[in-house]
């Protein structure tokens, strides 16, 4: 069998990690062994972020909502079940985003949900 060297491959590998963990601290942005390591848990943190963001997205649109609705004289709680009785099909993102730019259009969504 041909000798097989390895040295390009090898670079290539290091370059794409020393990429990985530009802007790190210390040691962990130019020695191999900490590089490596530093990488690793960097990228299971922002996966474990990722799911933490949408969390609290999804609480901050609560709480918008709820401030909103408060104004008009409801509970969040009982504004979303009455959006579901009515079969209003506005998801919390949405809800947030009117009650946040247009006012007096999420004043006509909950007066349709309070009939």
């Amino acid at each position: 069998m041909p000798r097989v060297k390895r040295g390009i491959t090898k670079h290539k590998k290091r370059e794409k990690l020393m990429k990985a963990v530009k802007g790190f601290r210390w040691g962990r942005k130019n020695n191999i062994k900490l590089a490596k390591e530093a990488v690793l848990h960097a990228w299971s943190h922002a996966f474990v972020g990722r799911k933490q963001k949408k969390r609290e997205y999804r609480s901050l649109w609560n709480v918008r909502i709820n401030a909103a609705v408060r104004e008009h004289g409801m509970k969040y709680s009982e504004f979303i079940h009455a959006l579901k009785q009515k079969n209003i099909a506005l998801d919390r993102k949405i809800l947030s985003q009117i009650a946040n730019e247009n006012p007096d259009v999420f004043k006509q969504i909950v007066e349709e949900v309070r009939k």
